[in-house]
């Protein structure tokens, strides 16, 4: 697909539906911050990371972190659909026995590169990716998705002291900052701004985007790239519940799945055909 912006953007449409889809069908899951955060992963996995469907556990791929787990949905839709399982998996999200349930879990999850859930913790197991990386002097690079709201967890911070300290410049975290957490606001509940300093003073190289622009999202990790001695911040600023209308900025939908009515609404307004 490369940097086809326009496929990239009907992908993109794509595993919105997948989601909603999904979701509905397992009354159970968390739309908002998935919804949020498919322009990040659409980039990452169709046109900038070195992985491959037919050996996941290729060596030498490059690695990517749900660091906050609880968005797993937009993580089982990208994988799905490039190839790393069949796509009839998705309606069996957190049920009793399938490969997909509600946190990532990379013994069952053909893709997953790690076991996430806990917040924080992602961050943390990005870290030991990268610089196992650059102890065995290897070139593939590490990528890892926070949630805004995954900043209240000291062990965040924690993890960004390590990835300065060690430089490691092969690791690209993105900030899903959507700006609503479940409780609500993230700046009422525990108010992390200013974000992008924050990272500063901790040693990193801090870009600040539109987390819904594909074009922002590859220029930033094409400065990545040439960042040496540090690792690099993206901070993607995202509507939570993007692309359904009656979900975006909605604290709401952070863990709520929607009803076969509001299924349909939200598949219609993302283009998709309406099944029974």
């Amino acid at each position: 697909m490369g940097r086809d912006i326009i496929k990239l953007k009907e992908m993109a449409r794509t595993i919105r539906q997948d989601i909603i889809e999904m979701l509905a069908e397992s009354n159970s899951g968390h739309p908002g911050g998935s919804l949020s955060a498919v322009e990040i992963l659409t980039a990452l996995y169709f046109s900038e990371m070195n992985v491959n469907p037919d050996n996941p556990h290729l060596e030498n791929r490059d690695r990517f972190v749900l660091s906050k787990g609880h968005a797993a949905p937009v993580l089982y839709s990208t994988l799905a659909e490039k190839g790393f399982f069949e796509k009839k998996h998705l309606k069996t999200l957190r049920k009793l026995g399938s490969i997909l349930q509600g946190h990532p879990n990379m013994n069952d999850t053909p893709g997953v590169d790690m076991s996430t859930g806990s917040l924080g913790q992602g961050f943390s197991a990005a870290n030991g990716m990268a610089l196992a990386g650059k102890l065995d002097n290897k070139d593939y690079r590490v990528f890892v998705l926070l949630g805004d709201g995954e900043l209240d967890e000291g062990q965040v911070w924690e993890a960004a002291m390590t990835s300065a300290h060690y430089k490691l410049d092969n690791l690209t975290a993105f900030v899903d900052h959507n700006r609503l957490q479940i409780d609500g606001p993230v700046e009422k509940v525990m108010n992390p701004e200013p974000v992008a300093d924050k990272f500063v003073a901790f040693g990193w190289h801090v870009i600040s985007i539109d987390g819904h622009s594909f074009e922002e999202i590859f220029k930033a990790i094409d400065e990545a790239k040439t960042v040496k001695g540090k690792p690099t911040m993206i901070v993607a600023n995202t509507v939570k519940g993007k692309g359904v209308s009656f979900m975006e900025n909605q604290a709401g939908w952070h863990g709520t799945a929607p009803n076969k009515e509001q299924r349909d609404q939200a598949i219609k307004e993302l283009g998709g055909a309406i099944n029974g």
